[in-house]
């Protein structure tokens, strides 16, 4: 294929993270730890302030799976998830030997459920197990119904860990994303808003469950002089390397969401003509989206998102499907789900355009060709 490819959502460095890698390769930090690693911390704390503390780890996967047990869930126990995630919100349930309970997704944010999360949590606790911990994400940068989902955290107390994996960046009220949760995570994947190549973080106001992330990340290794273990440990730190990659991408993360959000408004103005599908959008004042990625929904059954990805991809443009709700996956067809079909129905007909910070005019009017083409 002649064309060069545009993707759905590469990395795009800002130019000083080569100068932090120099500066860990010249000092020899090269090992897990050094000064690049507390530098990315304190400029993640910085960022999002509202008196946080923050573990930079080598994924958010990672993140996630030190938070459940941060929040203390073990074998037997049952955590709410909303299904429609990527598998990584879902998967450290399962590490732990717990059991996932899915969760519906609302149409106004198209994350979890406030009505089916009450009464996922009122029929388990009607069973014999009040769940542990309530799984709740930011899908493609939009913020889920934090009030409505905090309300019924506290009402029956259990405690939310905030996938924030997509939504750097974002904010509900004025407040960043990735400070709502009692135990919150970032991901720096290569696809991410920013990125450090692979990477986390894990956040919280209580300095307590840092600490601890950090010393399990690290092994888990006791305050001796040899190597001495009273707990089980992960290796999940992040290195100073991918954490100089990460100091530079901070120093270009409100330009990366201004450009983000240039690319929504580059899709409105396309899509205001067409009746068939729409842009997914912030639904009140209150949300405010890095659209880390733009989404359609098809509202005419004549057309579907397939026959659409499938132009682009002649033209060698990458479009993606909407996450698969989990519980259609074929490893959690036996996990209880409560709601409806809103996820079923926005995974059918619902497609991601490519969304990178770094796209140019000439991959602009490409993409906009191939959907007037289609539409």
């Amino acid at each position: 294929m002649d064309k060069p490819k545009i993707w759905l959502s590469s990395p795009h460095m800002g130019g000083n993270e080569k100068q932090y890698v120099d500066d860990a390769f010249s000092s020899n930090w090269i090992a897990p730890l050094g000064p690049n690693v507390t530098g990315f911390e304190n400029d993640i704390v910085s960022y999002l302030s509202n008196e946080v503390h923050v573990g930079a780890l080598s994924s958010g996967t990672a993140a996630l799976h030190l938070g459940l047990i941060l929040l203390d869930v073990k074998p037997g126990d049952e955590v709410l998830c909303q299904s429609m995630t990527f598998s990584a919100s879902a998967n450290p349930i399962v590490y732990l030997g717990a059991k996932p309970i899915f969760i519906d997704s609302e149409k106004d944010t198209w994350n979890i459920c406030p009505e089916a999360l009450e009464t996922a949590i009122k029929d388990r606790i009607a069973k014999g197990k009040k769940p542990k911990v309530i799984i709740a994400v930011h899908l493609y940068g939009m913020p889920y119904k934090v009030k409505e989902i905090r309300a019924i955290a506290d009402k029956y107390e259990i405690p939310i860990l905030e996938d924030s994996a997509e939504a750097l960046g974002s904010s509900f009220e004025g407040q960043k994303c990735g400070t709502f949760g009692d135990i919150s995570v970032l991901s720096f994947n290569g696809n991410k808003i920013i990125t450090t190549s692979g990477g986390g973080a894990i956040v919280s106001k209580e300095k307590k469950h840092i600490e601890k992330a950090v010393f399990l990340s690290t092994q888990a290794r006791d305050n001796a002089p040899h190597y001495q273990h009273s707990e089980i440990g992960y290796n999940y730190r992040m290195s100073n390397i991918c954490a100089g990659i990460g100091r530079g991408q901070m120093e270009v993360l409100d330009k990366h969401v201004s450009l983000r959000r240039e690319m929504h408004s580059f899709y409105k103005s396309i899509f205001k003509e067409i009746e068939e599908a729409s842009l997914f959008s912030e639904f009140n004042e209150n949300y405010f989206s890095n659209f880390w990625l733009s989404t359609i929904i098809f509202n005419d059954t004549k057309k579907n998102p397939e026959e659409l990805r499938l132009l682009f991809e002649k033209e060698n443009i990458e479009t993606r499907p909407l996450w698969k709700p989990m519980h259609l996956q074929p490893i959690f067809k036996h996990a209880p789900y409560y709601g409806g079909n809103i996820s079923e129905t926005l995974f059918k007909n619902g497609l991601c355009l490519p969304s990178g910070s770094n796209l140019l005019v000439r991959d602009k009017e490409r993409i906009k060709e191939c959907l007037n083409n289609y539409f």
